[in-house]
């Protein structure tokens, strides 16, 4: 870290007023768990969906969401420890679009660790992206916390292997929002076996920081804001004093609050999806969350791609929001209730979008 940061406040305050006026794509987390001197941050950037199109051109919007939240990344102050990218680096796991999503990313000064995302999976079922990146899941220590990278976009055999006639079908069913012929995604049986005796070691009052790119929680299952196996996850995350899940994939501001986990989302640099209830194709069985999901604007095409700042203090998370043309927000634990709450959003009536 560049200089020592006493207090939550003064930290916030020098962090946010570094980017008034930006649109940064990305988040950038504080862990304070340890003591000034363990304290450290890191960003995460996720969703690019980079796009293929013919030759050296890909869609350029998407292009453009992670080229600015690469550079503005590289600006930050204090300097992250590190990076996560949260997965779907591609559109369709096309060579050609995780390379050129890759070469974007390769602009970053800081280490980087993978997250995988089902659009850069479904193709070839992940054999390129772990022909550059490596392992799907594994975990590391640092500076007293203990980090743990899940693959949580898996399906059952019968799904992956015995419908469809060869991966590009796979992938374009996978890569549809609402196609009912896709499925839910789990963690799986091998993995839960291997973070069950990866968090053996772990002792209960270390900090835990889990990374994944679908939710670990049950939101909406129409449109795979979900996982299956998703309680089965939490309950080998339960004896641990304080866990953070932090998740891609559903491209909006979320959090929630089971038991001893914080859930978070980081917003993407794509695209914004709207809200689950407004899906009007299917009956939506959308669980009553500990808080409610909102976005300023769901008609702002560019509403969930700013940039959102996660101070996580004595292992409760502070997120601060700050949403192109909006107001920023605030998603600060209320130790009273017992769970995270939009501070300034849910005593309003009307969303935050251009009111001054």
């Amino acid at each position: 870290m560049v200089k020592t940061l006493v207090d939550r406040r003064g930290f916030l305050k020098a962090t946010t007023g570094a980017f008034i006026g930006t649109t940064l794509p990305l988040t950038n987390v504080r862990l304070a768990f340890a003591g000034e001197r363990e304290d450290f941050t890191f960003a995460y950037i996720s969703d690019s969906h980079i796009q293929h199109i013919k030759g050296n051109k890909f869609v350029r919007n998407w292009d453009r969401g992670l080229i600015r939240a690469v550079a503005e990344c590289n600006m930050l102050e204090p300097k992250p420890d590190f990076v996560f990218y949260g997965g779907d680096i591609a559109q369709l796991a096309k060579p050609e679009e995780i390379d050129h999503g890759l070469e974007l990313l390769s602009a970053l000064r800081y280490d980087t660790h993978y997250v995988m995302g089902e659009h850069d999976y479904y193709l070839d079922l992940g054999e390129y992206w772990s022909k550059l990146l490596g392992d799907q899941w594994y975990s590391f220590d640092h500076k007293g916390v203990h980090f743990v990278v899940l693959n949580s976009i898996l399906t059952d055999h019968d799904w992956t292997y015995n419908r469809w006639k060869d991966g590009e079908e796979r992938m374009s069913v996978m890569a549809g929002l609402d196609d009912p012929r896709g499925s839910p995604f789990m963690v799986g049986e091998e993995q839960r076996k291997w973070l069950a005796k990866d968090l053996k070691k772990v002792d209960k009052k270390k900090p835990v920081v889990v990374l994944s790119h679908s939710p670990l929680q049950k939101i909406f299952k129409n449109w795979n804001f979900w996982t299956d196996d998703a309680e089965e996850v939490q309950a080998l995350l339960h004896k641990f004093d304080k866990v953070s899940v932090l998740y891609g994939h559903v491209h909006q501001i979320q959090y929630n609050q089971i038991g001893n986990i914080s859930f978070y989302s980081a917003m993407a640099t794509a695209w914004p999806w709207p809200y689950p209830e407004t899906y009007a194709q299917a009956p939506s069985h959308l669980p009553e969350l500990t808080v409610p999901m909102n976005r300023a604007d769901p008609f702002f095409e560019r509403d969930a791609t700013g940039w959102q700042f996660i101070d996580v203090w004595s292992g409760r998370s502070n997120v601060t929001y700050r949403l192109p043309e909006n107001s920023e927000r605030t998603v600060a634990y209320n130790k009273e209730k017992g769970h995270p709450e939009d501070t300034e959003y849910a005593a309003r009536n009307i969303p935050p979008q251009n009111h001054y």
